[in-house]
């Protein structure tokens, strides 16, 4: 592969390039925000008090990294738990047990891509109704249970399988999230079905990995060294060819979650200026789901991971809402009229753009690189003398959390952005 794509799929790439944009940031040079670099402290007060409030003054060790298991254990009950004692009753070892959440998290983190204000899944078992994030991890555990991505029901239900996969009826999709496009719609759902058809075909031109059923549980057949960047790079040879064919390519190859900057261009060092040097690269919900599988293989193998330390923040817009709703980024007066002319038919009276547009990108790159600073200012802040929080444990009860906490004091209504963000269910 050539070099300069190798890189731009990498998470140093990630990393660097929002640093790059981070420099821009401190000069005044970015195109479309403004950035207010000493409000950063005071939201990193923010949100090490809801660290605190939640898991202080004793319990920071409990603090898990960011990622899907949390999402399964919603209203307090203990579903994966639960689903665990069923596979030990079936006398699964824990090398199975892992198989079996590794299909799962598959699943359910590439659907799970904004659900929007709206949609709503009402749980049958528990009586209760969840929405967005945790609404559409317990709807796909149900999808998982009932046997929609097995290829034979009768033989085992609560398995992925690529040829299921790939056959997948967007119908079963409407059933199992009870979508209804007048009464509780979900954005994108056509575009949804053809990610999971597409990681279907992907996973079985990859039988040496994932075997010939294609099962994603077979990754941990696969992995030897349990290096972070091992599966990185497993991860983005099957995912970066089910994404969209619309999005970014350099030399004709795909490289994902990864989009032209406006300021990146403009300010490049000419001297070393080469075809990735204005592209910002996030694969948002690739380092999403690493994050999310690491969990069962540390939870049931007791494992560690090496250069775990290499993944980067998440750029969504719960952890780039923080930064907006706290005012150390704040749309530039051109861009934030642009953006609210494009809103002015939706009625909420906020900016709003398209999940490409430079102004995104832009946001987007600046939210990377503030993670690490605000994660920065934790690891050394008095509260946390005793315990080392990682990136993750942040974004978990940090970040993320206090993007969502904000969001829902500020737009009780829709609990939104504070800047919407058109997406197409395969970005975010």
């Amino acid at each position: 592969m050539d070099p300069e794509i190798e890189y731009i799929l990498s998470l140093k790439a990630v990393r660097e390039q929002a640093h790059k944009v981070l420099g821009l940031a401190e000069q005044g040079k970015l195109t479309h925000f403004n950035y207010d670099h000493k409000k950063l402290s005071v939201a990193a007060e923010y949100v090490i008090g809801i660290i605190q409030r939640d898991f202080g003054p004793d319990k920071y060790h409990l603090i898990p990294p960011h990622g899907r298991w949390q999402h399964f254990e919603v209203g307090d009950i203990p579903r994966l738990a639960d689903l665990l004692q069923q596979w030990e009753n079936r006398k699964f070892d824990n090398v199975d047990k892992v198989r079996g959440l590794v299909d799962l998290f598959f699943v359910s983190v590439l659907l799970d891509a904004g659900a929007g204000d709206v949609w709503r899944f009402h749980e049958s078992e528990s009586d209760q109704t969840y929405s967005r994030s945790e609404g559409i991890a317990i709807a796909s555990l149900h999808m998982f249970l009932n046997g929609d991505f097995a290829t034979d029901k009768s033989s085992r239900k609560d398995i992925v399988e690529g040829a299921a996969l790939q056959t997948l009826d967007a119908k079963n999709l409407y059933r199992g999230f009870q979508i209804n496009e007048e009464t509780n719609p979900l954005l994108a759902v056509d575009k949804r079905v053809e990610l999971l058809r597409r990681l279907g075909g992907s996973l079985l031109k990859l039988p040496k990995i994932f075997g010939t059923n294609g099962r994603p549980g077979h990754l941990v057949d696969h992995t030897g060294e349990i290096d972070y960047l091992e599966l990185w790079t497993v991860l983005q040879k099957l995912l970066i060819p089910i994404w969209p064919s619309d999005r970014t390519h350099i030399d004709g190859h795909p490289v994902g979650d990864a989009w032209p900057l406006t300021c990146l261009a403009k300010f490049s060092n000419q001297n070393t200026s080469n075809k990735t040097s204005a592209i910002q690269p996030f694969h948002k919900l690739t380092q999403w789901l690493a994050y999310s599988l690491m969990v069962p293989f540390t939870r049931l193998l007791d494992i560690r991971w090496r250069n775990a330390d290499q993944g980067t923040g998440l750029a969504e817009y719960r952890n780039g809402g923080l930064f907006v709703d706290m005012g150390v980024l704040s749309l530039k007066e051109e861009s934030l009229t642009k953006g609210l002319q494009r809103s002015s038919n939706t009625g909420d009276g906020l900016p709003c753009f398209g999940a490409s547009d430079d102004e995104i990108v832009e946001w987007r790159a600046m939210t990377i690189a503030l993670l690490d600073k605000l994660h920065e200012i934790i690891k050394v802040s008095p509260q946390f003398d005793a315990v080392q929080l990682t990136l993750p444990q942040v974004l978990e009860a940090g970040s993320w959390k206090a993007g969502r906490e904000l969001a829902a004091q500020k737009r009780p209504l829709t609990k939104s952005s504070p800047i919407i963000i058109l997406g197409d269910g395969t970005l975010f």
